[in-house]
């Protein structure tokens, strides 16, 4: 009677707070009863016998960000509400944040690029400085999406960078004020006059409309195109297949496998740019750009030059709690056109070339260049 008692106090306190986490609950009680009984009683414990008195919402939180990180999956996540906010933001595009792209070089997180006209640009913040913390929390073992995250917050809230700059002895220490930034997803420019350059850092609902812009805005017959996915940790999964359209042909873009066997394909239309192609990729090209860069490898309708891809071959959906946080958890895998299944394994480029040691040379896109100007002779 006892272990009933304890239970049912158990989910009385636990739904006043979070009605999503008694479904997962109830169902443990018919998988494994004895374990909900010890989490129960820990809980009880806890409440009882604990030096300092506990709310009960904390407790709750750290049950459910145990359940996530049992799963040992770098990918499954409990957003705390804020968090929450901000990665829904990111989704879309448009977000409270500072302006900058970072990517990892050397284990580091690194400023690729600061954007003109940003608060991070404004404040000093400069290509090729290493950021070591952000608000404190040190980014040695923080994966990328997370350290995003972190940089972007509520417009007009602060965030203090400590960044490691060549030619400095010591740390400097930045506190950027958070602006509305809407940063297009994609840029682009020509080269020699009509090799068409565009940059995709990420992938939003809006990236595939952007895509279409930029290439019209060329306004002439492009001898070819440079698709630069380096540093882009992806993002949407269907403006992923939208750009990949642009260039596949009839068929398979990429196939999407849940636990159960079934998946879905998701399938190009007729090819609408008929130009020869060069992608650029590297070890922090993740995801969704992994997506496009196996379709391209596949299919065989451009080249892939520069490093390993990082290998994330999962996809995550995103769940809303009753509490404002959300989940995102990894629900299915994506596989290539032929089948291959890059998680963890990465994406090897046609051509490998290493990136620089510093921002003042790009032999990467040298060699796309080198590549597009020798298939015109």
């Amino acid at each position: 009677m006892r272990r009933n008692q304890t239970a049912g106090w158990f989910f009385l306190g636990m739904g006043a707070v979070l009605g999503g986490l008694l479904v997962i609950l109830s169902l443990a009680v018919f998988t494994n009863f004895k374990q909900l009984g010890n989490l129960a009683h820990v809980i009880r414990l806890v409440h009882a016998e604990y030096v300092e008195s506990v709310d009960s919402s904390q407790l709750i939180e750290g049950a459910i960000r145990g359940i996530v990180e049992s799963l040992d999956d770098p990918y499954s996540v409990y957003l705390e509400p804020e968090t929450f906010d901000r990665f829904m933001e990111q989704v879309k595009g448009s977000f409270g944040g500072i302006g900058i792209l970072v990517g990892y070089r050397n284990d580091s997180l690194t400023v690729v690029r600061p954007f003109d006209g940003t608060p991070a640009a404004e404040a000093g913040i400069r290509v090729g400085d290493v950021i070591l913390a952000v608000d404190g929390k040190d980014t040695r073992e923080m994966d990328l999406e997370t350290a995003v995250l972190l940089i972007r917050g509520e417009v007009g809230s602060t965030v203090r960078l400590t960044v490691r700059r060549e030619g400095y002895d010591e740390p400097l220490e930045f506190t950027v004020e958070r602006r509305q930034i809407q940063v297009p997803t994609v840029e682009g420019k020509l080269l020699d006059g009509d090799i068409g350059y565009v940059v995709i850092s990420q992938f939003t609902e809006h990236t595939g409309s952007e895509l279409v812009y930029t290439l019209n805005s060329f306004e002439r017959e492009l001898r070819g195109l440079i698709l630069d996915l380096r540093d882009n940790p992806g993002g949407d999964l269907m403006a992923a297949v939208d750009v990949a359209d642009l260039f596949i042909g009839e068929g398979p873009i990429v196939h999407v496998k849940y636990r159960t066997n079934q998946g879905q394909t998701y399938s190009a239309s007729p090819r609408q740019m008929d130009v020869p192609l060069v992608v650029l990729i590297n070890q922090n090209s993740a995801s969704a750009s992994e997506i496009v860069a196996g379709a391209v490898k596949d299919t065989g309708v451009g080249t892939l030059v520069g490093t390993k891809t990082f290998g994330k071959g999962v996809v995550q959906n995103v769940f809303e709690l009753n509490n404002g946080a959300g989940l995102k958890l990894t629900t299915a895998r994506y596989l290539t056109p032929s089948g291959h299944d890059l998680n963890q394994k990465g994406i090897t480029p046609h051509i490998v070339v290493e990136a620089p040691a510093d921002f003042d040379s790009d032999p990467q896109l040298d060699k796309a260049l080198e590549i597009l100007k020798a298939g015109n002779k």
